[in-house]
């Protein structure tokens, strides 16, 4: 397969987009839970009002959620550093504002990101030995200084008023009973891989601001509301035909109580007709949620009907439910409506989602699944792992991960099988990446080195079965799949070739960390190469295939866990290492 970079289409740049706003959001989905279950218990109308507990309820709205979504937006741009300074940003939109700075945190954080990142980018290799912990503390500190101020005076109030001006937008839009009209796009757009997208980049925030306010949001129930998906899976059950009609009842388990809405997204493909199913049942539940007073009191994550109730504040069950069983209903008749008209004699899901993957893959310029697993073949001996790859980097992705790691574990195939991010991808010549093809430009960008494989439907895929006996027949032919390289420095059996640059990685021993990286720097400067040389926790390790990390031998095992494929140097002091000499000669010679 060739690995030419593709030019990036509207939806590929809209899927970008909405996934660094999810991203903010979703790692921190656990405090907004955390959140909603103090407001449902202990706010004075929840279930166990308690005036001392719920002291925490505006704390954690005002100060805790804003600055957890600005440090990691800061940490996706640059690291730790980025996220520190991303946070101090955010601090300065919290004081200068009267409403939850949610979309604030969204655009301090990642700036705060980028302008430590550009400050390293610049002045990384011109400080002078001995000085760089120095450098880094008070630049972080007063980069986050300025930021806060911008953030307090220009930037707060600006996003205040326009918060202020969205909220009272879509408290007119409820008040006139025109929010179902919101699903006519939210359905189509989770079936294109926005789903995390509108739901934590958009919906979650303003849906915790109005949630402040009255108790409740029905924005949390416009996205993730399991009855469409629910509809169109019945309907399948019981009009479908062959492989989607025996595979429907297992995927109602997963999307209706797993969560996971992605496993209905290749049912509708396969018959775009079901488009309208979905939407139907989206606008009629959304109907009935606005008229009955529907609402959580947090985001229902992931789209589960046990965490919609768990979400579901005291009085808000009938109306909730009924909301997700007309959406049901409703999805239900028109899917059947359709499936029953449908005259094909067997609904083959797989071979319809090999004809989908290969209709929209020639429409982008790209080959099919078939085609390009074909193309790949030989370069399958060059894969050491394996990464299953969407947009937020959990649900789907992990339960394909689970079930092609356990294809290889019976192939006898000793090669790891992990799921990820789209965002937190790294160029790795040597990973085979599986992503659905809604998704594969966008993965191809941040990876255009690695092999890839594009599949509709994570969860029944016939490429997966292609995959392992690919690897199988380069096991069995001496092609590699072969155990990484030993990094022993001292016989010289690492492979230096592709080091770029080396960083001193700790857990516990930071100043011993940037000590050793001055020792190396002088080493480098000494011996006339230019190697950049940086000093990280373990923690914030990426996987770089030309990194070469220096920990103490005790740490080594996290270090090699986090960056598999980088080299990995292993030394028993960090300040008096014998094996800084030795391992800066291999990368003279290399």
């Amino acid at each position: 397969m060739e690995n030419t970079r593709p030019k990036t289409g509207i939806k590929a740049k809209v899927q970008k987009l909405g996934s660094s706003l999810s991203s903010m959001v979703m790692p921190n989905i656990g405090a907004f839970i955390a959140w909603g279950v103090l407001t449902a218990f202990f706010l004075e109308t929840g279930w166990t009002p308690n005036a001392h507990l719920a002291l925490m309820i505006i704390p954690m709205l005002t100060y805790l959620l804003p600055l957890l979504i600005g440090y990691s937006g800061g940490n996706l741009i640059h690291g730790q550093r980025g996220a520190v300074v991303g946070a101090i940003a955010t601090m300065g939109v919290i004081v200068g504002s009267d409403v939850p700075m949610f979309i604030g945190a969204m655009i301090m954080g990642p700036l705060g990101g980028w302008v430590i990142k550009k400050f390293d980018d610049i002045f990384a290799d011109k400080i002078k030995a001995g000085f760089e912990m120095l450098v880094n503390n008070f630049s972080a500190g007063l980069l986050g200084f300025g930021l806060a101020i911008l953030g307090n005076y220009g930037i707060g109030p600006i996003v205040s008023y326009l918060t202020e001006l969205m909220g009272k937008g879509v408290e007119a839009i409820i008040n006139m009973h025109l929010l179902p009209l919101a699903n006519v796009l939210i359905e189509p757009a989770k079936i294109l891989f926005l789903n995390n997208a509108i739901n934590h980049g958009i919906l979650t925030p303003l849906g915790a601001e109005q949630a402040a306010a009255t108790g409740k949001s029905i924005l949390f129930l416009l996205e993730t509301n399991p009855g469409p998906g629910l509809g169109v899976l019945l309907a399948f059950t019981i009009f479908g035909k062959g492989a989607a009609k025996s595979s429907a009842p297992g995927a109602i388990i997963i999307q209706f109580l797993g969560g996971i809405h992605e496993i209905y997204f290749p049912y509708v493909m396969m018959k775009p007709l079901l488009f309208l199913a979905v939407i139907a049942g989206g606008v009629s539940g959304t109907f009935v949620f606005s008229v009955l007073g529907a609402g959580l009191q947090a985001a229902a994550s992931p789209g589960s009907i046990l965490a919609v109730l768990a979400m579901t504040p005291r009085g808000a069950y009938f109306a909730n439910i009924a909301g997700i069983v007309v959406a049901t209903i409703v999805s239900f008749l028109v899917a059947s409506i359709i499936i029953k008209a449908d005259k094909n004699e067997e609904d083959d899901l797989a071979a319809s989602q090999a004809a989908v993957s290969s209709a929209k893959a020639s429409a982008k310029g790209q080959s099919s699944d078939a085609s390009m697993t074909e193309s790949n073949q030989e370069m399958f001996g060059n894969v050491n792992k394996i990464i299953f790859a969407c947009d937020a980097g959990m649900g789907s992705s992990a339960m394909g991960a689970s079930i092609l790691r356990d294809k290889a574990k019976k192939a006898g195939l000793k090669i790891p099988v992990s799921n990820s991010a789209i965002n937190n991808l790294n160029d790795d010549p040597n990973a085979l990446i599986v992503t659905q093809v809604e998704l594969h430009e966008r993965a191809n960008q941040k990876a255009p080195s690695a092999t890839f494989v594009s599949v509709e439907n994570f969860m029944n895929s016939p490429r997966y079965d292609e995959i392992v006996d690919n690897l199988s027949n380069d096991a069995q032919t001496g092609a590699a799949v072969a155990p990484a390289v030993s990094d022993d420095v001292v016989d010289g059996v690492a492979d230096y070739s592709k080091v770029t640059h080396l960083i001193v990685a700790y857990q516990d021993t930071k100043g011993s960390a940037h000590m050793a990286a001055t020792i190396i720097k002088k080493i480098l400067k000494d011996k006339n190469l230019a190697y950049p040389v940086s000093v990280l926790p373990i923690a914030d390790l990426k996987d770089e295939v030309d990194a070469m990390i220096i920990t103490l031998n005790a740490e080594t095992v996290a270090a090699e866990q986090q960056a598999p494929s980088a080299v990995h140097v292993s030394v028993t002091d960090l300040v008096a290492s014998e094996k800084f000499d030795k391992l800066i000669d291999h990368l003279v010679n290399k």
